[in-house]
């Protein structure tokens, strides 16, 4: 299956943004009432110098729009030197058009008055008349390089009576504020700015379905703040929602991303950029816009940040300008993308597939909300899992068809999948692809236990569940005893798996063997993993829920389930461009249109280690040198590039 590697494109040239979010340390959002071309240029040069092209700017809206029927124009000069400054240095800007919540308050304009910014017919005109007045004036800009509608509109949007805008009306806005731009004579990408936190990326409603939206714009961005209780998940935070992002089939540009460095040390925050640049990168990510340019330390009396004072330490740079960590993190993203020639590099297709259930992104009668965080879980953890096994995975979406061409399909925790769904699956079994399901019985007491039609028949089982009681885990890890071999792990081999979950999803499945073969079983004799061959392929059963037990436990990556996924690899005959034994380095790998092929090995080690990638039929090579490689080194948390050449 194709997964997500589109680029912007324009003039017919793949672009590829690396930049910052700015305000200058002179005013924050009040900027451009204290404006100073001087020290713009000097934010600027630092930018420019350690490879960063384009910024994201703003027009504070209560500032530029300070009454229904006019902009200030001298706040407009103002943008337009900044614009200027951008040219002369060689840098772009995306203007974001409707600011009203920035770094943790919202701010209106004076006339707003309370309406609703959807809903109220002539407050969204006024809306569309700024975002056309403004894009007339700028769209001839030669340092212009894209537009955004908002900042964090489902922050922003939202009445104080309703969790969220209704969906039609939020879709109806953003369609009336991309014309506005297209009116405007702005002929460059737009996007909306909203954050990509719509259901089918969250699995939370906020009104703005990244699907239906998707369909209006150029490139989707996500905003990526999540925190995690577990390293190796939050280091690949950002790049699961990136997979997510991909929904619309658009571009996916990391839009914001970043930490404070109230909240973390210089070598912490330094670690963290190199992460989420590289493993985002390897998710389909081509654009990225760090939070945010400088610190600022000089407003510390001046909301937000007199209220927020962590919201002063975000920058790149500190309040003199000086270079910080991440900075340094993206100067050396910036050279590795000229080294590779990003513009022309595709992530390969994947054989393997994880399966994102509609019930994420979708209600049914009856059907409950409280059943998405599991499954947001759940695959989450399995993306982990997949990326220590080195199994290059893409995401196929049940609402969109499962794709017909993966010959493995992985089913994390699926408590509920539709029955054509589930049908075609068996099909594809029966046409030789391998199926993995593991069980749960989900988190919550309403309709506990599976939905899946003819789980018995699928998997060669007899269930031996009680109706309405689950079969308690009473375990603090289970343990699996392979007693014959399965893909690369061989018989004797004991997998291990902390125990995590409520009361509900704290649960196996008991079954009995009707056809199907008990590979494992655990620490009781039970059986733990069965498969069942069908037709030219095979089904897997897990009676375990591990990918929901890891997602429960802090501090727990890597834990065994990359062991069942690089054996489920193994025997589905899915080769890897590039791995490496160790589940605390991930590799992956991707390929120039010229035939190069680049490999990435990035440590989840908190020390040097050292690795020897596997790469078959190739062998590895120093990026820019040539120089063969047997074994590479990587730093506390670091990340190499090589590449691998054919032999």
């Amino acid at each position: 299956m194709r997964r997500n590697s589109a680029k912007l494109v324009v003039d017919g040239q793949p672009q590829v943004w690396l930049g910052a979010n700015f305000w200058s340390r002179t005013g924050g959002p009040l900027m451009w009432r204290n404006y100073s071309p001087e020290v713009v240029r000097e934010e600027l040069r630092v930018l420019h110098d350690h490879g960063l092209r384009q910024t994201r700017s703003f027009f504070y809206w209560p500032d530029f729009m300070p009454t229904p029927d006019e902009v200030d124009e001298a706040k407009v000069e103002h943008f337009a030197d900044f614009l200027d400054a951008h040219r002369e240095i060689g840098m772009s800007s995306i203007p974001t058009f409707i600011v009203g919540h920035m770094s943790g308050d919202n701010w209106d304009p004076a006339w707003r008055g309370g309406r609703d910014l959807y809903a109220d017919v002539w407050l969204v005109s006024r809306q569309a008349w700024f975002v056309q007045r403004m894009t007339e004036r700028f769209a001839a800009h030669p340092a212009v390089a894209g537009w955004l509608i908002s900042n964090e509109m489902p922050i922003y949007g939202r009445l104080r009576h309703e969790p969220k805008a209704p969906t039609e009306q939020v879709t109806a806005w953003a369609q009336l504020m991309v014309q506005a731009v297209r009116a405007g004579g702005g002929h460059q990408p737009v996007s909306l700015g909203d954050g990509a936190w719509g259901i089918e990326v969250t699995g939370t409603d906020n009104g703005f379905s990244v699907r239906d939206t998707g369909a209006l714009v150029d490139f989707v961005g996500p905003h990526v703040y999540r925190i995690d209780s577990d390293p190796v998940r939050q280091h690949l935070n950002a790049a699961f929602l990136c997979e997510l992002s991909a929904v619309a089939g658009k571009p996916v540009v990391l839009e914001e991303f970043g930490l404070s460095s109230d909240q973390v040390s210089a070598d912490g925050a330094g670690h963290y950029y190199r992460q989420v640049l590289h493993n985002s990168l390897l998710a389909g990510a081509t654009g990225w816009i760090a939070w945010n340019n400088t610190d600022y330390d000089d407003l510390v009396e001046q909301g937000p940040y007199s209220h927020h004072p962590f919201e002063m330490h975000f920058g790149i740079t500190d309040h003199t300008g000086k270079p910080k960590p991440p900075l340094h993190e993206l100067a050396e993203f910036a050279h590795i993308l000229s080294e590779v020639d990003f513009a022309g590099c595709e992530r390969p297709d994947a054989r393997a597939a994880l399966v994102v259930t509609e019930y994420l992104e979708r209600g049914y009668p009856f059907s409950q909300d409280d059943d998405r965080p599991l499954i947001f879980t759940s695959l989450q953890q399995a993306h982990v899992a997949a990326r220590e096994a080195d199994l290059p995975v893409g995401f196929t979406r049940e609402r969109d068809g499962i794709d017909p061409d993966c010959s493995l399909y992985l089913l994390p925790c699926a408590k509920q999948v539709q029955g054509p769904t589930w049908q075609r699956l068996r099909d594809r079994v029966a046409d030789g692809a391998l199926l993995y399901l593991s069980y749960t019985a989900g988190e919550v007491g309403h309709h506990r236990q599976p939905w899946i039609p003819y789980l018995d028949e699928t998997f060669g089982v007899e269930k031996q569940i009680t109706y309405g009681v689950v079969d308690e885990v009473d375990d603090e890890v289970v343990e699996m005893t392979f007693v014959e071999d399965f893909g690369d792990i061989t018989a004797g081999e004991v997998l291990r798996f902390r125990v995590g979950g409520n009361e509900h999803s704290r649960a196996y499945l008991p079954v009995r063997p009707r056809g199907a073969k008990v590979v494992a079983t655990d620490a009781h004799g039970r059986p733990a993993l069965l498969r069942h061959p069908t037709g030219s392929g095979e089904a897997v059963l897990c009676t375990y829920p591990v990918e929901h037990f890891a997602a429960c436990n802090s501090r727990v990556n890597p834990e065994d389930t990359h062991r069942l996924y690089s054996a489920l690899a193994r025997i589905a005959r899915i080769d890897r461009l590039v791995a490496v034994e160790d589940p605390r380095v991930l590799a992956d790998a991707l390929v120039h249109r010229d035939g190069r092929v680049f490999a990435w090995l990035v440590s989840q080690h908190d020390q040097e280690v050292s690795v020897v990638p596997t790469a078959p039929g190739r062998s590895v090579h120093e990026l820019g040198t040539g120089e063969e490689l047997a074994e590479v080194v990587l730093p506390a948390y670091g990340v190499r590039v090589v590449e691998l050449k054919a032999r």
